[in-house]
């Protein structure tokens, strides 16, 4: 696919810097080229010249780079300009290729036009974005990895074990002097059990992946002064949260990010639960379930010296059966009681001020959300993609269960190889890129 008009943006951050870099993408750029630079360019070759204006003045002076189609990022010819980072310098340059008949770019326009141009398929154009969103050195590690075409390359061999088996299923549809035994020589419910269990790891993967990705949310819970904002200061390394010995000191969520084993932790502290009449404290009480709700792991905090207080077993029985949890016994650096009546599971002992037992609710909270399994092989993935493939094993599962009804058989392989093909972006809705591309950033 190709597209008629030529586009252009400002590919580097906003404000000034030593260098601001303006890309231009469209069909046939040689016109704009002249017109702009006055000189040829040679592909592919750095070229230190003036930047010009309308009437041959220099705007700017720096470096050209032309990429002739097809080989340019977009497919297209490609024109980069690499000039001083001044904000009306770019902003300048820009109105000059606005004028010689550029549009300005949609957000995440380049990569969706190597998309569309076949330079990329969707993981990888899906793999630039997080790159430049990478919050963690592993999840930028992971997102190159999809990037350069490793979750591709799954999804590729995972559609190649279901297009053989479609042809194995239709071959007997098209010809019916074959017969089902003749798919039992071809070993198709071998083949078939082989594709399901190849799309449980590669849900497992993409899970993981999603984790790398996205992070987990976890919220700090329990009554008040029970040291969630402590907690929360001495996970993040930080003071961010006031802490105090008056009840009710939290009113809003706090947040940060923090990393373990490179994956992006977001903990949110929140307001003590308890009974109050406070118009404010009830506000921000009512905020701290809205968190639980969508949080990924719950750290139910207790006081280790008065573990079973009436509020926080009414919290307990409040929680979502489907959150996980980790129940966290806090102040042991002060422990006057032992807590022989706590039954609890799950049960980790920490000191928020001193920093004792930090390292193992770590380790503990990676073990919660599957993260110990995660290896270095990794590439980011989307909640989509999980979708997708969780689709695609439900319509595989399906035909284990009609192998005697052929047409039944083939439809289900020709569903599940469908929602494999959504992933690369080979069967796509259009609503769908660009919901994808949307999110991308002005210049790329």
């Amino acid at each position: 696919m190709t597209h008629s008009n030529t586009i252009a943006a400002i590919a580097t951050a906003p404000g000034q810097g030593g260098i601001g870099i303006i890309r231009v993408s469209g069909r046939a750029l040689l016109s704009l080229v002249q017109q702009l630079i006055a000189r040829d360019m040679p592909p592919r070759t750095a070229v230190f010249t003036p930047f010009l204006d309308a009437d041959l003045r220099p705007i700017d002076e720096g470096i050209a780079l032309f990429f002739p189609a097809p080989h340019s990022y977009t497919g297209e010819d490609v024109l980069e300009l690499q000039g001083h980072g001044g904000t009306i310098v770019m902003r300048q340059l820009l109105e000059r290729c606005l004028a010689l008949g550029a549009r300005l770019a949609r957000p995440g326009e380049f990569t969706e036009r190597a998309f569309l141009n076949g330079r990329m398929d969707l993981l990888q154009a899906e793999g630039v974005a997080d790159l430049i969103e990478a919050s963690t050195a592993q999840a930028a590690r992971a997102a190159l990895r999809s990037l350069t075409g490793d979750f591709s390359s799954l999804i590729q061999d995972l559609s190649e074990k279901t297009v053989s088996l479609r042809v194995l299923v239709e071959g007997v549809l098209d010809f019916p002097e074959e017969d089902v035994e003749w798919l039992a020589e071809s070993h198709a419910n071998a083949r078939l059990t082989e594709l399901r269990n190849a799309l449980e790891s590669a849900l497992a993967s993409t899970r993981l992946g999603t984790l790398l990705r996205e992070g987990i949310q976890v919220v700090l819970i329990g009554a008040p002064n029970v040291g969630k904002s402590s907690l929360l200061n001495a996970l993040a390394g930080r003071e961010l949260a006031i802490v105090t010995d008056i009840p009710g000191t939290t009113r809003d969520a706090v947040r940060d990010q923090i990393e373990i084993d490179g994956m992006p932790v977001h903990v949110i502290d929140t307001a003590g639960i308890r009974e109050t009449d406070d118009p404010v404290e009830k506000i921000g009480i009512a905020r701290t379930w809205t968190h639980i709700e969508q949080a990924d792991l719950a750290l139910v905090l207790f006081d280790i010296n008065q573990p079973q207080s009436p509020s926080t077993l009414r919290l307990l029985e409040r929680l979502p059966k489907q959150l996980k949890r980790l129940s966290v016994l806090n102040k042991v650096d002060i422990c006057v009681a032992p807590e022989l009546s706590f039954q609890q599971p799950d049960v980790l002992r920490v000191s928020a001020k001193t920093g004792l037992g930090l390292s193992a609710l770590k380790a503990a909270i990676a073990q919660k959300v599957g993260w110990h399994l995660a290896g270095e092989g990794l590439f980011t993935a989307r909640a989509r993609h999980i979708k997708a493939l969780e689709l695609a094993a439900v319509h595989v599962a399906n035909a284990s269960e009609v192998t005697q009804q052929l047409e039944l058989y083939a439809e289900e392989l020709r569903l599940a190889h469908e929602a494999l093909g959504s992933i690369t972006g080979v069967m796509t809705s259009d609503d769908l890129l660009g919901e994808i591309f949307s999110r991308f950033c002005i210049g790329k």
